[in-house]
């Protein structure tokens, strides 16, 4: 049961199903082991968890779909269990590059946004981990409104099994980098994260996920200590505490030092790179004191530099940087050898940077002089 469920429409039958749903439990957050663990309890034999997990994994939205499984315990199940499904709000495509942007309605009226990009070594789903976000970065759409709640597994789950355009087709990658910071909902992140990887769901590897965070050092040391070989992607966006803390809020409980020495604890435990994702941004970031002082602290780490260009809004006033400040920032860079790469934009005529569709049919206003997605240049 998820006490954090509280219905948000106004539509009377809509929310008395919310409710009867509050008082069953989610069966798409479930291990194979824990529904395994329940069906023995009921007397039935083991293989009954794998066909009805397969199911969950395979989308379906009720248990009448469930041909293979005998009526009776289809019932049983509908009586105790709820499966969780999104509705799809609003689905945009890019005539420029494919790349698909979905806005999903959650069972309680939240709304989240997924993005689902094509390269050429497959497709990548870009998930949210949260309704809203409370770390408050200022170029970040996401935060626009705050925290509203934690997304459970299953629904982390969704919008991979829903984001496929074409059944033929399978997701080869996942990047955490939607809505919400994965860490502040770490509980939910890691069985996300082991419900994906299982043999009997979607089975995807866990190098081909990227987890992004702004940098909660004791929830990087946690998840090092799980040891999921995924990529460890920080938002960095800054060298030193002044700036990073304009940019990130959190910065002020962490440090630009604290939290590189995190990450190499990280990599240490792990054997896995840390990639650094560095948002330019004209007249804060960009200066070549800021590249001489980043390549002073990313030298010799073994990590990898993720460029970003941001995605500029109209009226406001957070711009991309210059080629001129973007190439005299690389310089300095290739001359103290670090790697780098620079993201490429995609998706930038479908509002693809997340949180904006969001705020839209929230009707959150975007106001203020500092609110950029940058999912979108992914």
């Amino acid at each position: 049961m998820d006490e954090n469920i509280r219905c948000k429409s106004d539509d009377v039958s809509y929310c008395s199903r919310i409710k009867e749903d509050t008082m069953k439990h989610d069966i798409k957050s479930m291990m194979l082991a824990e529904l395994a663990g329940h069906f023995e309890s009921l007397g039935e034999r083991p293989f009954r968890a794998v066909q009805v997990y397969k199911w969950l994994h395979g989308g379906a939205g009720a248990f009448s779909e469930m041909t293979n499984i005998p009526e009776i315990l289809r019932q049983r199940l509908d009586s105790e269990y709820f499966i969780s499904a999104p509705t799809l709000l609003q689905k945009q495509v890019s005539e420029i590059d494919g790349t698909i942007k979905y806005l999903w309605k959650l069972r309680d009226g939240n709304a989240i946004e997924s993005v689902l990009i094509e390269y050429k070594h497959g497709l990548t789903v870009c998930v949210s981990t949260q309704a809203g976000c409370r770390m408050g970065c200022v170029f970040c759409a996401s935060a626009i409104g705050g925290l509203v709640r934690n997304l459970t597994a299953s629904e982390i789950l969704d919008q991979v099994l829903f984001s496929l355009p074409n059944p033929g087709k399978r997701i080869s990658n996942i990047v955490l980098m939607g809505i919400g910071e994965p860490l502040d909902n770490f509980d939910n992140v890691i069985r996300f994260l082991e419900l994906v990887r299982s043999r009997e769901g979607l089975n995807i590897g866990a190098r081909r996920i990227t987890l992004s965070t702004c940098g909660i050092i004791e929830s990087i040391d946690k998840l090092a200590q799980h040891d999921i070989q995924l990529t460890l992607t920080v938002s960095l966006h800054a060298p030193d505490d002044e700036t990073r803390t304009r940019l990130m809020p959190i910065n002020r409980e962490v440090g630009v030092d604290k939290l590189l020495e995190s990450c190499g604890r990280y990599f240490r435990a792990t054997g896995r790179r840390v990639t650094y994702e560095y948002a330019m941004i004209d007249g804060i970031n960009d200066g070549t004191r800021h590249a001489a002082l980043l390549a002073e602290k990313l030298k010799n780490t073994g990590s990898h530099l993720n460029l970003i260009l941001l995605n500029n809004i109209p009226g406001h006033k957070l711009k991309s940087s210059t080629p001129g400040a973007v190439k005299a920032f690389i310089r300095i860079l290739k001359e103290n050898s670090v790697n780098y790469t620079i993201r490429r934009r995609l998706g930038s005529d479908i509002q693809a940077a997340c949180g904006h569709l969001r705020a839209n049919a929230s009707h959150i206003p975007l106001k203020g002089e500092l609110r950029y997605g940058i999912m979108g240049n992914n």
